[in-house]
């Protein structure tokens, strides 16, 4: 499920074909192709290509390293760019979320949505949160274990009230059968239904958020309402996935300060 790899020349040409998809998508399954939003991920371009991506109507854009999002905070101060972490979050990075994120789409664990919960009580913020969920058998995916996902919520929902859980989150297998890519999606999906049943005080279950540029009509017809696209709008990138999810896995610095 590779993204295409002749791509349209500008930027609104890619978001218009991408839309056409999209609407493509839905309408095979009886969806409302308005129902699903995307999120353009606009890791490792620079300020040149948000803006052109904002001269489109885009405001709100998907980062994977925090780094990227103090940088970029920076440069476009003069926008309503909105940046929203969707990267694996060490807890000593709380801090710039906190301060610079209007949303964290990889929530998956207590140590970490304490260390945000502390940070945003600081700052006096609050923001919208999507628990990750690991649906992939892969040990390079990171997420929260189905199992442990009712009490993960409710725990967050009781003490940190400063996280408002939206919905959930989650990264397909890497496979080249369709039929893999579905079962992690479809299990996303059966997860949030049955969180909805459960009807945690505080907690909502609105956005399903997974899909990429090679996997989205696949995620669209399994239920996603949100969908995280990146070489489909901005082209290829000088570096790979693996260089934002690698496989080997470096040790979260719980103990050390986040400042």
């Amino acid at each position: 499920m590779n993204p295409t790899t002749t791509m349209p020349d500008t930027f609104a040409a890619r978001l218009e074909h991408v839309q056409s998809r999209i609407r493509e998508a839905a309408q095979q399954t009886g969806r409302n192709p308005a129902d699903i939003t995307l999120l353009p991920v606009s890791k490792t371009f620079g300020e040149a290509a948000i803006r052109e991506a904002m001269d489109c109507g885009l405001q709100r854009f998907g980062e994977n390293k925090v780094q990227e999002i103090v940088a970029k905070q920076a440069q476009l101060a003069d926008t309503p760019a909105q940046w929203v972490m969707i990267g694996h979050l060490q807890t000593n990075k709380a801090r710039d979320v906190a301060r610079y994120a209007t949303e964290i789409q990889s929530l998956d664990r207590l140590s970490l949505a304490t260390a945000l919960e502390r940070r945003l009580q600081a700052e006096g913020r609050s923001i919208d949160a999507l628990v990750q969920v690991k649906t992939s058998p892969e040990p390079s995916k990171y997420g929260l274990a189905p199992e442990e996902l009712p009490g993960f919520l409710r725990e967050v929902a009781q003490n940190m009230p400063s996280l408002r859980i939206k919905g959930l989150m989650t990264m397909a297998i890497n496979d080249k059968n369709p039929e893999a890519i579905r079962a992690c999606f479809r299990l996303l999906r059966q997860l949030r239904d049955q969180m909805r049943e459960e009807a945690i005080d505080g907690i909502h279950m609105e956005k399903l958020s997974m899909g990429m540029s090679g996997d989205f009509a696949i995620a669209i017809e399994e239920g996603a309402t949100e969908i995280r696209i990146g070489t489909a709008l901005f082209g290829h990138r000088p570096y790979g996935d693996a260089y934002y999810w690698p496989e080997s896995r470096k040790p979260d610095t719980e103990n050390q300060p986040d400042n």
